[in-house]
């Protein structure tokens, strides 16, 4: 590795690490398109092996021993050790997981891109909480999900507390983002192209119930989830095929977005295996 120690706060070497806001981040005129945050060895490994490209990384002495493995043959990247005090000075928190690396962002491809192939899509509509998204990816990645699309205004999937959450999967999934629901090359018509029935997972008087539609469900889906409180917009409802609800007991109507995507993602990829 390319081993470089770094024992002030201030050195400019480590400036991508200290504004690790989303906004300060995708600003970064340099590299075109900005850039992001892997926060582990782990998240790193899972971004490496989508072939992002790391633009540095920031780490400690400790942590040596497991970027050897994950960044082997790839002495081009600076690797900047830093004591923990100096980590915890420049990103404003305590570095627990030891490795930070500034990554470069992807082109984000096409919505015909990433349907191409699919059976099983998630659509996140809105969802400005970055927990959220990231436990949704997960879900997306560990029950089925061919592809996850997001909405104009989701959160960033590849915000550092998405990322996190998600423990790397957001790099697993193939996914982009949609443009809006209406018109001639909207988010509706574009799945429709694809082939894909939308199911709004949603409460409604005319709601068929997760169960029915998981017995024979059609042979390519996207499950339109929209955010806690507000739900999906009357835009959204309107552009869905069909809207599903999720049998619920003990006077609870609906569950956090993240548990919801994973019960009816386990339960439309067992109908669609028949």
């Amino acid at each position: 590795m390319q081993i470089l120690r770094v024992d002030s706060a201030t050195d400019e070497r480590l400036a991508d690490y200290r504004d690790l806001t989303d906004v300060a981040l995708r600003r970064v005129l340099e590299p075109e398109g900005g850039l992001y945050m892997a926060e582990s060895a782990k998240v790193l490994g899972r971004a490496l092996a989508a072939g992002h490209r790391p633009r540095s990384v920031m780490t400690q002495e400790r942590w040596l021993p497991d970027l050897e493995t994950v960044l082997q043959g790839r002495e081009d990247v600076p690797v900047y050790v830093v004591p923990a005090d100096v980590a915890e000075g420049v990103t404003g928190y305590d570095v627990h997981r030891g490795v930070l690396a500034s990554m470069h962002r992807p082109e984000t491809p096409s919505v015909a891109d990433v349907l191409a192939g699919a059976r099983l899509a998630v659509i996140l509509e809105d969802i400005v909480d970055h927990t959220n998204v990231g436990a949704a990816f997960r879900a997306a990645a560990g029950l089925g999900a061919d592809a996850v699309l997001v909405t104009p205004r989701c959160a960033d999937p590849l915000y550092r507390r998405s990322v996190r959450v998600s423990m790397g999967t957001v790099f697993q999934v193939p996914w982009t983002r949609l443009p809006e629901w209406e018109g001639a090359d909207g988010a509706r018509e574009q799945l429709h192209a694809a082939g894909f029935h939308i199911a709004a997972l949603a409460l409604s008087e005319d709601a068929v119930s997760l169960d029915d539609f998981a017995a024979a469900p059609p042979e390519r889906v996207a499950l339109l989830m929209g955010a806690e409180g507000d739900g999906l917009s009357r835009t959204a409802l309107a552009a869905a095929d069909s809207v599903v609800t999720i049998p619920m007991a003990g006077g609870v109507d609906s569950l956090n977005v993240a548990s919801a995507s994973a019960v009816a993602l386990w339960a439309v990829s067992r109908g669609q295996r028949g």
